[in-house]
């Protein structure tokens, strides 16, 4: 195990979050401890103690893809599965059973003090009719990170890849028949506090539950994605703050800016840091410039992850990795720094080639336009307008794993319970 390095004193949080992770030997795979006390005997997350209470299967149809995003209301699966945890007792056994409500005290902890995180990642129905997860690794290690970060209880993350594998197992089949290649689910699991105790604490009672679920496609809007600069007075995430956990906190704030943007035309907030307008984010997605360099390199640009301010996307990750894999030679990958000033001088030195957003729900998302204080960066689309070449290039690498065009380890298959 990696042992932290000595901070100073004044380094509250980090240094916290430092003794954490030291006492949380699930990051190496091994039994957890319990919500930032020492390590115990306590039972920790196990997938193998998982007990199944099945829906009736004749109970609900699958909707279309189009019926099922029709509505005001997230279509969920057959099954959710749910495990509990206390401080004095451990984790409890986790339960497969049908999809319904779940029971909380109008005094816990999540609905007062933001006491939770979670997930997102998706099933795939693959065209070689296998089923299959995306690199559900880094999203467990992640929500690990997550849950951390909040005082919320580790486990091992294996444990919770596990989980997801036995609720697509059962509901795949169904949900996500062999009859809709080229479709997928989303999978959200969380983790909240449930301890019904006003103060701020950590809470010594928490809950974990996996739902699946449709969701609209949304990695070709008409006319591609236009982005809005975030006002002066907003920003969504800061330096010393959790831009890298994915916790509720970083979404809610940001709503109102984001709906404003959207009344002008808009779909996303790209929003900036600082005096100096460091670009960060597409929305709640990683966002990529591709420009020529003023000496005419082709470089895929990124803001970098050393400093925690924006979140490490699986598909971010994945896009860095095969294009400098793949595009070695032709396209430089820089994860920098870099301002909207920097965009705009390009725009106006017609150095900008294509750019986009990447994330679980926009997938790779080609972006068209830019605002800025009343400047509009038009950003090139292919020759058909849709998408630019090396966006559809890096979508491609990617999505071929997802739908098993390409047999790849990021392209885990489920083993269906027919």
């Amino acid at each position: 195990m990696t042992v932290p390095q000595k901070r100073p004193a004044e380094d509250l949080t980090v240094t916290a979050l430092d003794n954490r992770i030291a006492e949380e030997p699930a990051l190496n795979g091994h039994s957890n401890g319990t919500n930032g006390h020492a390590v115990s005997s306590l039972p920790t997350l196990d997938a193998s103690k998982i007990t199944i209470t099945r829906a009736d299967p004749n109970a609900r149809t699958v909707p279309t893809e189009a019926e099922a995003n029709s509505g005001n209301e997230t279509i969920c699966t057959d099954h959710m599965i749910t495990v509990s945890w206390t401080a004095a007792k451990g984790w409890a056994n986790p339960e497969l059973k049908p999809y319904g409500p779940l029971s909380l005290m109008p005094t816990a902890s999540v609905l007062h003090y933001a006491t939770e995180c979670f997930e997102g990642l998706k099933a795939f129905r693959g065209y070689d009719g296998k089923l299959r997860l995306f690199r559900p690794d880094c999203n467990a290690e992640r929500m690990l990170m997550s849950t951390l970060r909040i005082s919320l209880p580790g486990f091992d993350p294996k444990e919770l890849e596990k989980l997801i594998e036995i609720l697509m197992s059962v509901d795949g089949p169904k949900w996500l028949p062999k009859e809709r290649a080229g479709s997928f689910l989303y999978i959200r699991p969380a983790v909240i506090g449930t301890q019904p105790q006003l103060g701020v604490q950590a809470p010594k009672e928490a809950l974990l539950f996996i739902t699946a679920s449709f969701m609209p496609r949304m990695d070709l809007p008409e006319g591609g994605m236009k982005l809005h600069t975030n006002p002066e007075d907003m920003i969504r995430a800061w330096v010393g703050g959790f831009g890298y956990a994915k916790v509720g906190a970083n979404y809610g704030p940001s709503l109102l800016a984001t709906a404003e943007a959207r009344n002008r035309g808009f779909g996303q907030i790209l929003w900036l840091y600082g005096p100096e307008g460091y670009c960060t984010e597409a929305g709640a997605s990683n966002f990529f410039m591709l420009w020529r360099t003023k000496e005419g390199q082709l470089q895929l640009v990124t803001a970098p992850l050393d400093d925690k301010l924006i979140l490490d996307g699986v598909t971010r990750r994945s896009v860095v990795q095969l294009a400098r894999e793949r595009l070695a030679g032709e396209v430089e990958v820089v994860e920098r720094k870099y301002t909207i000033d920097e965009v705009l001088e390009a725009d106006k030195e017609g150095r900008i080639v294509e750019a986009f957003a990447a994330g679980t729900a926009f997938f790779i998302c080609p972006v068209s336009q830019i605002h800025h204080r009343g400047v509009d960066v038009k950003i090139p689309m292919g020759k058909e307008g849709k998408i630019g070449m090396y966006t559809a290039k890096l979508k491609g690498f990617v999505g071929d794993i997802m739908y098993g065009n390409e047999q790849h380890p990021w392209g885990v298959v489920i083993q269906e319970q027919e």
